[in-house]
């Protein structure tokens, strides 16, 4: 129980302490206010939010476009299986002469008298293995089996995204996929600009893509009538899809650290996850809100800085997009062919 208690407090003082380094308040606010841990809150939840935006922005396109899928015949498979083969043969026989040896060296060491005893020490019988040598490329050969046995696995893997990439289903995401790669780019540069020039959306996206439309294409339309219905099923999609993109990326991550003594550490780190990613939706969502929606969440959280989020949210998104695409281009860049040779 005070191991307990302690833990508990000292979780309260770096949640609290999270608020030092960023303007997230007006100094009119008091310390037992709402806006006092809906801040602290968002902090952590529009990290989260940013990080897996980002990556999903960049990893997306990249598994389900057809230009990222790399050509596997099937005797690039088979060329690597019978390398597999012939490693698993050396392994078994090199672990056979260790055995033989040893039952050898067993059969010298039963002699009767003192001559079988110092001889079984101080000589070796003719034809005896150095079993430190072949352990050492048991040892070598196992790690390469390995090696080869998960190059065969994605192998495998890829030439299955071949044929999937040839049903419908698959030609369908390879379209969405090109369509999030320019989504992705437009992105990056909108969040570079307002990082830059330090700017903040003023008008919600519906509403500027209705006015771009009237304006250029000559449509007619209520504008406000439109934007209204269309930004709360907007907001609603958006709310819908991020949170159980959430709940999908936890739940394989969940999945491989799991265990049956962790369990319970996991449902109450994952309620805390959810609860501060849902109220930083609703601190990011409210820019594609209405202006007269938009001034009640402004009224409920008016001591929020609110443009800090937004800000906060393209840094870190940019950092997630960039170092995804740093550590896919290192992970899957072509070799180096050398010239020496």
């Amino acid at each position: 129980m005070p191991l307990t208690t302690m833990l508990w407090l000292l979780y309260v003082y770096g949640f609290w302490r999270i608020g030092d380094p960023f303007p997230l308040l007006s100094a009119s606010k008091g310390i037992f206010t709402i806006e006092q841990a809906v801040s602290r809150i968002g902090v952590v939840g529009v990290t989260v939010m940013a990080i897996l935006s980002g990556f999903g922005a960049v990893n997306y396109p990249y598994t389900s476009m057809a230009y990222f899928i790399r050509s596997v015949s099937q005797t690039d498979i088979l060329t690597v299986e019978r390398r597999l083969m012939l490693t698993m043969d050396m392994m078994v026989l090199k672990k056979k002469r260790i055995a033989i040896d040893r039952r050898r060296t067993k059969g010298t060491s039963t002699k009767p008298g003192i001559w079988g005893m110092i001889s079984s020490v101080t000589q070796r019988p003719a034809g005896s293995e150095n079993i430190g040598q072949l352990r050492l490329e048991i040892s070598a050969l196992e790690e390469m089996s390995r090696q080869l046995f998960l190059e065969v696995h994605s192998l495998k893997n890829m030439q299955e995204r071949q044929r999937w990439s040839m049903t419908l289903q698959g030609k369908y995401f390879n379209v969405l996929g090109y369509f999030f790669s320019l989504y992705c780019m437009w992105k990056i540069l909108i969040c570079t600009i307002n990082i830059v020039f330090d700017r903040v959306g003023k008008k919600d996206p519906v509403t500027r893509g209705l006015e771009i439309a009237v304006h250029w294409c000559g449509f007619e339309m209520d504008i406000a009538f439109w934007s209204q219905h269309v930004s709360f099923f907007l907001v609603g999609c958006i709310a819908v899809t991020s949170i159980r993109g959430l709940l999908l990326t936890l739940t394989k991550f969940f999945y491989k650290i799991s265990s049956s003594k962790s369990s319970n550490i996991i449902v109450l780190v994952l309620a805390q996850i959810m609860g501060m990613y849902f109220c930083s939706s609703v601190l990011l969502m409210r820019m594609n809100m209405p202006a007269e929606y938009r001034v009640i969440i402004t009224q409920i959280l008016g001591g929020l800085h609110f443009n800090f989020y937004h800000r906060w949210f393209d840094v870190i998104f940019l950092v997630s997009a960039l170092s995804t695409i740093f550590v896919l281009y290192m992970l899957h860049r072509p070799p180096i062919a050398d010239d020496s040779q």
